[in-house]
């Protein structure tokens, strides 16, 4: 299992986000006042700055708008992995995120921009937070 750096905490902001990690939930933030859509988590919207949030359910679907191939890493957390792909993909709620690609044998080859993937959770060595990745749909 990997062994990715864990969020410290207490964490008001993110807190919800990752107690949905460790309940299999990709979890993101609407605004009540103009329904905008808020990722990364925080305590205020960045579309009108009011601070009446609620937090959703994310169904884990969506697309890689673009990505990149790290082949070369020198920090222990991601010595185990060779080449790897970070993505960021669109969630179909309305949201982007920056997340590694997995389930796949050759980055370079497999992953594409516009593929179509589906969140799943990380189990880690480190602690006890899975960490939200994706691999192809």
């Amino acid at each position: 299992m990997p062994n990715r750096i864990q969020p410290a905490f207490p964490e008001h902001d993110t807190q919800a986000f990752w107690d949905g990690a460790k309940a299999g939930e990709l979890r993101y933030q609407t605004c009540d006042a103009c329904s905008g859509v808020v990722f990364t988590p925080r305590s205020h919207c960045t579309e009108c700055g009011s601070t009446k949030l609620t937090t959703r359910v994310s169904k884990g679907a969506g697309t890689v708008y673009t990505y990149s191939v790290v082949r070369q890493n020198r920090s222990p957390a991601f010595a185990d992995l060779g080449a790897y792909a970070v993505a960021y993909i669109d969630l179909d709620e309305g949201f982007r995120m920056l997340s590694g690609i997995t389930g796949v044998s050759d980055p370079t080859k497999e992953v594409k921009i516009g593929m179509r993937v589906q969140v799943e959770f990380e189990p880690q060595d480190s602690g006890d937070i899975p960490i939200p990745v994706f691999r192809p749909a």
